[in-house]
C-alpha cells in the first residue's frame, strides 16, 4: 500500500507521468509515425535531439532529419541537420551518428551517402557543427570511400578508458570494424588498422549481413548492439542483436553464446511491429537506458515508411534487455 501511494505522488504531484518498474518513462510509439530510420539521440541543453536517414516530407528532400523533444514523449520535426549536403555525395544520407567534442567545442556527424564518382559506392563522410541542431558542415572530401555499400553506418566514441577516439562501421556481408581516429575526427589516424569484432553468418537467422553498430559502455564492458540482415522492402527481415568485451577493441562475446536458446538477438518483430533495428542507445536526465531504432508496423494504413520507435532497456546479469509494452 505504501508503495502505491508513493507511486501515485510521483504521478500526481511530480509530473512524471507512467514509469516502467525500473523506473524509466512509458513510451507510446511511435514517437514520430513518418519515415524516420536509424535514430540517433543525443541530449544538449536539456533538450533530445534524434537524426535520421534522408527521407521526403511534404515532397521535399531532407539530407539528415533533425527532430526534438524535451519528454520523450512529443517530438518536432526541425528540418534539415546538414542542408547543404556534401559536394562529393549525390544522394543516398545514411545513418548520422552525433557526438559532442568538449575540447573541439564541436558537434561532430558521421554518416553515409552515395559518391558522385561512377567508379565508388557508399562512402563515409563527417561534419562539424556549433550547436546540436546544426547546421552540419562536410568537412569536403570524404571520410572513406569504398565499393559497394561496406563502408556505411558509423558509430564513433571516444574510449573511456583510453581517451582513444575510436569509429566502428561495416555491412554488405563483411564485418563490422574498429579503428582509430585522429584527433580532429577527420581521418583515421595513421599507423593503425581495423579491426574486425562482429563477423556475419555466425548464428544464422538475422546475422546473413551485419550493420548498425552502436556501443555503450555500461558497467566496466563496451556492449555492441548491431543489426541484420536485411532492412527493407516487402522481405525485411532485421532485429537487435548484442555482444559485450572488457575491451573497446574487442575481442566481444555475443550474448548467444551464454544464452540458453542461442542467439544474440534483443529486439525483433512482433504483432504490431515489423524488421526492428538500426538503434541506438541513450539515457535520460536520471540515467536511465532507452533504445530508439525504427521499425516498420504490421498495419500498413496506421504508418508510412520505417517509423521511430522508443523502448526502455535495463541491464540484468550483465545483458541488456529491452522492457517492451
Amino acid at each position: 500500500m505504501k508503495l502505491t501511494k508513493y507511486l501515485l505522488y510521483l504521478i500526481t504531484n511530480l509530473g512524471l507521468g507512467l514509469m516502467t518498474a525500473f523506473g524509466q518513462q512509458k513510451i507510446t510509439n511511435p514517437v514520430l509515425n513518418h519515415d524516420f530510420p536509424d535514430p540517433t539521440i543525443i541530449s544538449a541543453n536539456g533538450i533530445y535531439y534524434a537524426y535520421a536517414t534522408n527521407s521526403k516530407k511534404d515532397e521535399r528532400l531532407t539530407h539528415i532529419q533533425l527532430a526534438t523533444s524535451k519528454d520523450l514523449t512529443h517530438w518536432k520535426d526541425e528540418g534539415d541537420a546538414l542542408p547543404a549536403g556534401a559536394t562529393w555525395a549525390r544522394g543516398d544520407f545514411w545513418a548520422p551518428h552525433v557526438l559532442f567534442d568538449k575540447q573541439l567545442g564541436k558537434y561532430v556527424m558521421y554518416y553515409s551517402a552515395q559518391s558522385v564518382s561512377d567508379t565508388l559506392g557508399k562512402c563515409l563522410g563527417v561534419a562539424f557543427a556549433d550547436k546540436p541542431e546544426g547546421p552540419f558542415k562536410d568537412k569536403g572530401t570524404p571520410f572513406l570511400t569504398g565499393k559497394s555499400f561496406i563502408n556505411i553506418d558509423p558509430c564513433a566514441i571516444i574510449d573511456q578508458a583510453t581517451g582513444k577516439k575510436l569509429l566502428y562501421w561495416g555491412s554488405a556481408h563483411q564485418p563490422i570494424n574498429v579503428q582509430e581516429l585522429s584527433d580532429d575526427w577527420k581521418s583515421l589516424k595513421k599507423g593503425t588498422v581495423k579491426q574486425a569484432v562482429i563477423y556475419p553468418k555466425v548464428e544464422g537467422g538475422y546475422d546473413r549481413l551485419v550493420e548498425g553498430a552502436w556501443i555503450d559502455y555500461y558497467k566496466g564492458y563496451y556492449y555492441i548492439y548491431y543489426s541484420g540482415d536485411n532492412c527493407c522492402g516487402p522481405n525485411a527481415h532485421y532485429a537487435v542483436m548484442v555482444a559485450r568485451s572488457k575491451n573497446a577493441f574487442g575481442p566481444f562475446e555475443r550474448l548467444g553464446e551464454t544464452s540458453k536458446n542461442k542467439t544474440s538477438v534483443i529486439l525483433e518483430k512482433n504483432e504490431k511491429w515489423l524488421a526492428p533495428g538500426h538503434n541506438s542507445i541513450f539515457r535520460d536526465k536520471k540515467g536511465n537506458a532507452y533504445i530508439a531504432y525504427h521499425a516498420i508496423a504490421t498495419d500498413k494504413a496506421k504508418s508510412e515508411g520505417r517509423v521511430f520507435l522508443i523502448a526502455p532497456v535495463v541491464y540484468k546479469n550483465g545483458w541488456p534487455k529491452v522492457i517492451m509494452p
